[in-house]
């Protein structure tokens, strides 16, 4: 049977991570109809939106799609394509796995961490006013008279939301994950001794939820131990669920630990629809140089294959992958830090993956 899934190839490196992904994956056997489509500047530039409905209806429609990075700009031009996919698709749930595997230059080994983020509130959901703007002069009145603090007027305001709907689906996500996946702990992460009506209701809430799986262990940390706490010990840690902005900073942190961004992979889900990632951005000072490493796409491939029901699949190609990875001869720089110059290409890595996957 052949899987119809949606290809967003990106821009910046995401077109070579994506052709390297799409190769290694069709190399366990697993077929597939890609719907490929263009998001980011070259859609804006040709459509004028960076993402274009037609984009939206192909994943409703396929139920998943495989994602290279896309760039947004920095200070100006159009908004996230990455933040307006997960709201228009309600892809409320972040799941950013990070494991280290034999062979990679880190200081740390045996490291099993995933951090469930909260992707579509907090800081992140794009309620924001312009310094300036008449709007803005009218919402810094209103915080004035109505709790009294002041806000000096050339300032940009971003707005934190934080419901308990939101925080009860996410929490609960955590938690079903760590059953369903035979995990010991969820660790809650806040900073509600600071933030008492936004982290507190997400801390609150995470306690209640915490209640309905006694079978599960729980905590909850401040973000700022948790950061020193990941740096210090980080096998103490099990399954992290954070809100938006924690979680997407903590998940960079946690690579990290297990050899860099290169090997964090990532899927961002609905109830009914997923779209896999690679945890790393566009780097578009790379495009076209055939440098990067395509491991956290591949990785993200290897979710997706466990996704549809593929699991052997997705087996042999992590295997497939560490055997590459433990080797050291076929990886990209950031795998040889120690000689540079007899790293491979992107597209030489997938050649290597395709080697292992047929018994070569």
């Amino acid at each position: 049977m052949a899987y119809d899934i949606t290809l967003i190839p990106g821009d910046g490196v995401g077109p070579e991570v994506t052709v390297a992904t799409r190769r290694v994956i069709e190399a366990t056997g697993a077929e597939f109809n890609w719907d490929v489509v263009t998001v980011g500047a070259a859609a804006q530039e040709t459509l004028g939106t960076p993402l274009p409905e037609a984009v939206l209806e192909s994943v409703r429609k396929n139920r998943v799609a495989l994602k290279g990075p896309v760039t947004t700009p920095a200070g100006s031009g159009f908004r996230s394509v990455n933040v307006a996919l997960r709201k228009k698709l309600d892809l409320y749930a972040c799941l950013r796995p990070c494991k280290t595997y034999p062979g990679v230059p880190s200081p740390f080994q045996n490291i099993d961490i995933v951090i469930v983020r909260e992707n579509i509130e907090g800081l992140y959901s794009g309620i924001e006013f312009e310094r300036g703007a008449p709007e803005t002069a009218r919402l810094i009145e209103f915080i004035s008279g109505t709790v009294g603090e002041s806000v000096l007027p050339d300032s940009g305001i971003s707005i934190k939301t934080i419901s308990e709907t939101g925080s009860r689906r996410i929490v609960r996500f955590a938690f079903e994950y760590a059953r369903q996946h035979k995990r010991k702990k969820v660790t809650a992460v806040h900073k509600a001794n600071i933030m008492k009506f936004s982290d507190g209701l997400f801390l609150a809430v995470a306690r209640q939820v915490a209640g309905e799986y006694p079978d599960i262990e729980f905590e909850d940390m401040i973000v700022d131990n948790m950061s020193m706490q990941l740096v210090q010990k980080p096998h103490q840690f099990d399954v992290i669920v954070a809100p938006n902005l924690y979680g997407d900073i903590l998940s960079d942190l946690c690579a990290g630990l297990i050899g860099g961004l290169g090997l964090a992979p990532g899927a961002n889900l609905s109830d009914d629809m997923a779209v896999f990632e690679a945890t790393h951005g566009s780097a578009p000072k790379y495009a076209g140089l055939n440098r990067v490493n395509p491991m956290a796409m591949m990785l993200s491939g290897v979710m997706m294959l466990h996704h549809l029901g593929e699991g052997e699949k997705a087996d042999r190609l992590e295997g497939a992958i560490a055997t590459v990875i433990a080797e050291g001869k076929n990886v990209t720089y950031d795998l040889r830090p120690e000689a540079p110059e007899m790293a491979v290409g992107t597209s030489q890595v997938a050649d290597a993956v395709i080697e292992k996957l047929r018994g070569r």
